[in-house]
This record gives structure tokens, sequence and C-alpha cells, in this order.
């Protein structure tokens, strides 16, 4: 990636190797989702982005996140960073997807606040994968009891899974964590009542995303290499 390359650029890069990466695991580009993830970046980077082409965007903070929705409102939205309750009721308000419910208890908020609110919000359950002390997300073994909750819950509908495993710069070693994500995916969409509608698998980001689609991704989320490390205004 050169410094140099604007957002369509990168973009035009980005696509043209989930496109290959897809390939190998026998599927489509298309049917990768590909967040992009506008964290730090200003409002007008997204609107390149568009024009680029892209049309799903992540941010991780809801207050970070509020300007850029409400200046494109008309796109898809996900909550990809950790939800506090008491932001709940904002979040529920503002975005698409909610991709990290890490308890029982945040779910029943954000089931609550969509009913307020006359919606029914598609959320993804996050999986601390390996265990890591300083990360958010359910450990594996808790997913069952939230699984099997989750389809009585109003205002909701629970779309499948979510991890970030450790930070490496060889994509080979987050590898077995997306088959670990994969395995448990494919266990909780066994569950009585999960099946029809756990069909997403959001892993893999700019360092290791073509590992996570060869593995079963069906969402990505990649900001650098498609923002760069910090979009800056050309004068």
């Amino acid at each position: 990636m050169s410094a140099g390359e604007s957002i369509r650029e990168r973009a035009a890069r980005v696509l043209d190797r989930v496109a290959r990466a897809a390939a190998r695991s026998g599927r489509k580009g298309e049917e990768i989702r590909l967040v992009a993830v506008g964290k730090t970046q200003p409002a007008w980077c997204i609107g390149e982005a568009l024009e680029a082409g892209l049309t799903v965007f992540g941010e991780n903070y809801v207050q970070e996140a509020e300007e850029k929705i409400r200046a494109f409102p008309s796109v898809e939205w996900h909550l990809i960073g950790k939800l506090q309750r008491n932001k709940v009721k904002k979040a529920v308000a503002l975005f698409s997807w909610i991709q990290t419910v890490d308890s029982l208890g945040l779910l029943s908020d954000i089931s609550r606040r969509a009913g307020e609110a006359g919606k029914v919000l598609p959320v993804l359950v996050e999986v601390n994968i390996a265990g890591e002390g300083t990360k958010a997300g359910l450990a594996p073994e808790e997913l069952p009891a939230l699984i099997e909750a989750a389809p009585g819950l109003p205002g909701i509908r629970l779309r499948g899974l979510m991890a970030i495993p450790p930070w490496t710069e060889d994509p080979e070693e987050s590898r077995p964590y997306f088959k670990r994500l994969r395995e448990l995916f494919e266990e909780c969409a066994q569950r009585s009542g999960a099946g029809p509608v756990m069909t997403e698998l959001s892993m893999g980001m700019s360092n290791d995303f073509e590992a996570a689609i060869e593995e079963g991704a069906t969402m990505i989320r990649v900001g650098t290499a498609i923002f760069g490390s910090r979009a800056r205004r050309e004068a």
C-alpha cells in the first residue's frame, strides 16, 4: 500500500483481494460484506469511500460516529467497538448493526431499546476467542446460554459471531483462531431456534482478512488498508 494512493485506489485493491480470497474458498467476492472502518477518519474520507463504491461502514465509538452517521444516513453503519450499557439507546438509534454484544444483559438492553424505537436490529455476539484479559467478548463456554435466550428477545435478530484474534503481522498465525470461531459458529447455528438467522461470521482486518475469508468469514472489517493510518486533507 503506497502512501500516495487515493482512497479509491486502496478500496479497489482491497476489493480485488477480497474477490481472490473468496474464489479460493469457492465463493464470490460479493458474498463478503466489506465493512470499511472509519475510526479516527474525518467525514470527508467517508464521502470519498462512498464515491469509490463502498456502502458499509464501521465505527468503534458511538460519540465519534454520530456526526458521520448524520452526514451519511443512508448507508449501512456497524458498531464494531465495545458498547457501554449507558450508550445503548443512542447506539440503537444510530446504527444498522451492532457487532459487539458481549453479555446477555447487554443483549437485553438492546432488545428493550430497539423495541421502544420500533426497530429490529441485527446483532452479532463478540467472542473472546483467545481468552485475552485485555479484550472484550464472551468466553466460548458462555455462548450456549446467550444463543438459547436470544430468540425470545424482541427487537433483535442474532445473526452470528464476531471476534478479534491476538494481533500479529503474520496472517497465518490468525488462521487457527478463525477456524475455531467458525467451529463455534457452526455449533451455535445448530442450536434450536438459531439456525435460520445465524448466517454471519465477522472476522478479519487489514492484516489478515484474506485468511479470514478462506476460513469462512462473511464480513471483514478493514480500516488501514482503505483509509491509510490517518487520512489527510490535501491542500
